[in-house]
């Protein structure tokens, strides 16, 4: 059996590298101008090597039952992770994927296909362009995990992107976004501020430094109008390897202080991680 090699093709946003795990006959790293995407073992969809993924992984599974299957939309599609994921843990599971770079998802698809039978639809758009045509209150889950390189970008952090996402998910949907911040978290802070304005109820998932502003990192964003399923995401979350906190209610207002909801004319970016924070060699 030939060894793999790493595949680099130049896509729309970039240099895409698909990088092969010597640790894992089959797992692949994906990265895009040298900044981490996704991880993905083909041989076990539902492993999920980093640690935001295994966060977003938790929302996944405590949005229903076990195994119950559920209609997710994913913003940026990567190499999959997630739609692999929840395909495999929800059976039957009907699913949108939002991803930009068409070159992206033609390299994905040639080199990492999805197991037989995923009902996973892919398509070519922007997110905010897709989520303002998309029926309304047809999903169950929906996951944002949209970064221009490294970034956040400024027109997925604003009030309106906030009311696109609410529209499209059902009255007991679950929103998750993968935000990325450090001290002073004033993106973050605003983000709390806009998503607060649309949904009642909200945590937040990240490791204690990052939260306590020590180092830059990613940071889970949960939003929804039924109560989020604190307790459960709690107990998950701090048996991870790299166990993290869920912080919702007063420590969450306490948090956003005195920070507004983002228009479009205040849009930016999220920070740029200071000195590659998420970069591989």
């Amino acid at each position: 059996m030939e060894e793999p090699v790493p595949v680099v093709r130049a896509v729309e946003h970039g240099t895409a590298r698909l990088l092969p795990d010597i640790d894992r006959p089959r797992a692949w790293l994906l990265t895009v101008d040298e900044s981490p995407q996704s991880y993905v073992d083909l041989d076990d969809p539902a492993h999920l090597e980093f640690e935001y993924a295994r966060r977003l992984g938790h929302v996944i599974d405590t949005a229903a039952p076990a195994g119950r299957p559920l209609d997710v939309v994913h913003l940026g599609g990567g190499a999959l992770t997630l739609p692999r994921y929840t395909a495999a843990t929800r059976p039957g599971s009907r699913q949108q994927v939002v991803e930009a770079d068409g070159a992206l998802s033609a390299l994905v698809a040639a080199h990492l296909p999805l197991p037989p039978g995923a009902a996973v639809q892919v398509h070519r758009a922007d997110a905010l362009e897709w989520l303002v045509r998309a029926p309304a209150r047809s999903a169950d889950v929906l996951i944002a995990d949209v970064f221009g390189g490294s970034r956040v970008p400024a027109h997925l952090t604003t009030l309106g992107y906030a009311r696109a996402a609410e529209r499209v998910l059902r009255a007991d949907g679950v929103y998750a976004a993968n935000l990325a911040d450090g001290a002073p978290f004033a993106f973050l802070r605003s983000q709390l501020a806009t998503f607060a304005a649309v949904f009642p109820e909200l945590a937040l998932i990240a490791e204690p430094s990052v939260l306590r502003g020590r180092r830059f990192g990613n940071l889970v964003l949960v939003a929804s109008h039924a109560p989020v399923a604190v307790a459960e995401l709690a107990r998950r979350v701090a048996a991870d390897a790299f166990a993290a906190r869920v912080e919702h209610g007063v420590a969450l207002r306490r948090r956003t202080g005195d920070a507004r909801p983002v228009r479009d004319a205040d849009a930016v970016a999220s920070p740029e991680p200071p000195g590659g924070a998420f970069r591989v060699g």
